[in-house]
């Protein structure tokens, strides 16, 4: 469908071209190159990290990660189900199990209570999700692992640049993903990056995503034999990914700025003229990206149809994950988590990107209130 108002919209300008087809003029290091090790060292000083290390996913940088940590048959994972399903599927790709925590309503983050209710002898780390670009309770859940003794990975897919009071969102745990495909604030198509401040899980992780080779040297342009001293993957991000990746980091600022006006922008109008819905909410001391701009609505499903009508793209996220088919009627999940099945039936992501104009979220706007008029 032709959307006259896409759910996102990817902000790009002449520095993404330049240092792009700089890498595909060269001829070479197409794969790997210089510009991946840059890359992940300008991720790593933005948000304070010791180590960074890129991937060609989010979901191949968590796998990664919790094969790196050794985790297999009778760990347990605490996570969310309100989130995208890589989450919970990558406990399951190394053969552990992912244990289903409620959520709270605020940030639509792990409820800190319910994730201290789900741990057990078997707990071996919990991994909550930072939202939309909306810091989750991390400083409670921290608490709750320190004290517990579990390691804490945060999916902060969403929220690269999110922080509270300065400190930055995936800088509060043993360990973060960022995520970069599409959607995502800025973007290198596919991609994603791992911090640590582990040297240990940050040479694991090097070895994992390049298929357990030690590269020492770059193995497109040596005729040395490197050695493969492991089992690993081919995870790697490219050199032109990584290119593409280094020109969004130089505008990251300049996107978050635009995407909070726009916010605001949208929060102050519906507010004022559409009691109806319940907009999103930044709470105290934390500092919101909207990724993605999430409203409680009344009659959602009606409201979405009839936006889409309008040519407004709106979408739900997200639909639990433990209600899909694969969890529920194969896995046979059947956690309780009221507040998350709440949450389903309510939630609508509207439109938000850095260049949604004034007359666009005035249309959007406009078509909320008139479908509430209506109905």
């Amino acid at each position: 469908m032709s959307w006259k108002i896409p759910l996102f919209k990817i902000y790009t300008d002449e520095r993404d071209i330049e240092l792009v087809s700089e890498v595909i003029k060269s001829g070479m290091n197409w794969a790997t190159g210089p510009k991946v090790s840059e890359f992940e060292n300008i991720v790593a000083e933005y948000v304070g990290a010791k180590y960074a290390v890129s991937f060609n996913s989010g979901t191949s940088a968590l796998h990664a990660l919790l094969l790196a940590y050794e985790f297999g048959k009778s760990d347990e994972i605490i996570v969310p189900s309100f989130t995208f399903i890589s989450t919970a599927n990558s406990p399951l790709f190394v053969g552990a199990k992912p244990v289903f925590a409620d959520i709270e309503e605020k940030t639509y983050g792990l409820e800190p209570d319910d994730v201290r209710d789900k741990i057990t002898q078997n707990t071996k780390a919990i991994m909550p999700v930072h939202v939309g670009g909306c810091p989750c309770m991390i400083k409670e859940i921290k608490d709750i692992a320190d004290e517990n003794d579990i390691l804490l990975i945060e999916d902060a897919a969403e929220s690269l640049g999110s922080n509270i009071n300065g400190k930055m969102v995936g800088t509060y745990g043993d360990a973060a993903m960022y995520s970069f495909c599409g959607p995502k604030v800025i973007t290198t198509g596919e991609g994603g990056v791992i911090v640590t401040e582990s040297k240990d899980i940050y040479e694991k992780l090097k070895l994992l995503r390049s298929h357990g080779r030690a590269d020492t040297k770059d193995y497109f342009t040596t005729n040395e034999y490197l050695d493969y001293i492991s089992l690993g993957y081919n995870f790697r991000m490219s050199n032109i990914t990584a290119a593409l990746g280094i020109a969004q980091m130089g505008k990251i600022s300049n996107v978050i700025e635009m995407r909070r006006k726009n916010a605001s922008y949208m929060t102050e109008r519906l507010i004022e003229e559409v009691p109806s819905v319940s907009t999103p909410i930044e709470p105290s001391g934390a500092f919101h990206l909207y990724q993605m701009y999430t409203i409680k609505a009344p009659e959602r499903d009606k409201l979405m149809e009839f936006l889409a009508n309008k040519g407004i793209m709106a979408k739900v996220y997200f639909p639990p994950v433990h209600k899909s088919y694969f969890y529920k009627s194969v896995l046979k999940f059947q956690p309780n988590l009221p507040t998350t099945e709440k949450m389903e039936d309510c939630v609508l992501t509207l439109p938000m990107y850095p260049e949604l104009s004034e007359s666009e979220m005035n249309y959007i706007i406009e078509n909320i209130k008139l479908f509430y008029m209506e109905n």
